[in-house]
């Protein structure tokens, strides 16, 4: 091992020791968009080419979630949860770091190509303009739950509760801009992709904060998020939003991560962590049902993304596939010891990797998941219907 890299790592472990930051109860929802003049990350420009269709599906695509998602929201942030270094976005399309927890796209960038939209820009990275969200924003940020204080350890964050409190601000700039009926008209016709939930877990139950596990069992814990959940979908329910896309949680018990916390021998998934997983996947697709019996007018969809990662890790050869277990960069065994701060510790390739880092995967897993999403194309993964449908209804 080189000096260099042991020198990255004996920088980790002082980072993973440090008292946590600032907790997002501090941090406003009213946030400004403008932009950090410190920040190393300018905001993205670049559109997305390939399958982009010739004109859009529809206006916008507003984004609400963690990690999964957020495509820049955390370089703003007094947080170690970031991803504006390389080796991450190393094979996205600037082939530069841009704050997505990938080695390139994640899985709404190729959604953004389906429904013939530019990649959605990050809330935090916007200029200023109303004019320039009325195709979409990225609200997620990266170590949020549903939960306001899960992942309080790694810094700020922007909760979903507070990234829905952004958005109901900038549907009232809109108002202001264009007018009540054109706004009014402009939400109701966009897609909102929601993919949160999985931190409450890693950040919070799993690690038994403030001894959460004597006080709620894995159900009831998990209904206590899915009530959160539902309340939050109503107050975007409440400022004209119809169409949703809500993501179940993956399997974290085979992530790198707790492969290597829990000793696996041969890559074997942590099933105690995966149970709780398909309890919260079950519950939170009942809410959804329930939601589209409730709102009128309302399509909320619901999609199983550990039913689709599964598939991908049972039939990964197919898939093309050659590294199920181990990450393409970190440190440990199933490089899950240490997250991904250096280029020396990346594999040369990410193609033929499941996972990218500790716990997230790669670019070519989200092109997988966005497919399934869109219209089901490896497996149907979303309930009622797959997204290209419910815009077709």
């Amino acid at each position: 091992m080189s000096i260099k890299l042991l020198l990255l790592v004996f920088s980790a472990l002082i980072i993973s020791s440090r008292p946590k930051l600032i907790a997002d109860h501090h941090l406003s929802s009213r946030i400004s968009p403008f932009p950090s003049q410190s920040s190393p990350i300018p905001p993205l420009k670049a559109q997305s080419p390939a399958i982009q269709s010739s004109f859009p599906r529809v206006p916008a695509l507003f984004v609400f979630g963690d990690s999964s998602v957020d495509c820049g929201t955390n370089n703003f942030l007094g947080t170690l949860a970031r991803a504006d270094r390389l080796p991450y976005g190393r094979d996205f399309d600037t082939h530069q770091p841009t704050g997505r927890f990938s080695n390139g796209r994640i899985p709404v960038d190729f959604l953004a190509n389906r429904l013939g939209l530019p990649f959605v820009p990050s809330y935090l990275g916007q200029s200023g303009t109303v004019k320039g969200m009325f195709q979409g924003v990225n609200y997620a940020s990266a170590g949020a739950g549903i939960i306001l204080s899960s992942g309080s350890e790694l810094g700020q964050r922007v909760s979903f509760a507070m990234q829905v409190e952004q958005f109901v601000d900038t549907f009232q700039q809109m108002i202001l801009s264009i007018g009540e009926e054109a706004s009014d008209r402009l939400v109701s016709n966009s897609v909102f992709y929601i993919s949160i939930g999985v931190n409450d877990y890693i950040h919070f139950y799993i690690r038994n904060i403030s001894s959460v596990q004597s006080l709620y069992s894995p159900w009831l814990f998990n209904q206590f998020l899915a009530s959160n959940m539902r309340q939050e979908l109503k107050t975007l329910y409440n400022v004209k939003v119809r169409r949703m896309v809500v993501m179940g949680l993956p399997p974290i018990g085979c992530a790198p991560y707790y492969l290597w916390k829990y000793r696996s021998k041969n890559g074997e998934c942590a099933e105690d962590v995966n149970s709780m997983i398909m309890e919260s996947n079950f519950v939170m697709r009942y809410t959804v049902e329930q939601l589209n019996r409730e709102l009128p007018g309302a399509s909320v969809i619901y999609c199983d993304v550990f039913q689709s990662a599964m598939d991908i890790l049972k039939n990964h050869q197919l898939y093309g596939f050659n590294e199920t277990t181990e990450a393409c960069c970190g440190l440990g065994r199933y490089k899950g010891w240490l997250p991904c701060i250096a280029p020396e510790m990346a594999c040369s390739d990410a193609a033929g990797h499941l996972w990218w880092d500790q716990f997230h995967p790669t670019d070519a897993v989200n092109a997988i998941l966005a497919d399934n999403v869109w219209n089901g194309r490896h497996v149907d993964m979303c309930y009622p219907t797959n997204l290209e449908a419910m815009l077709h209804a």
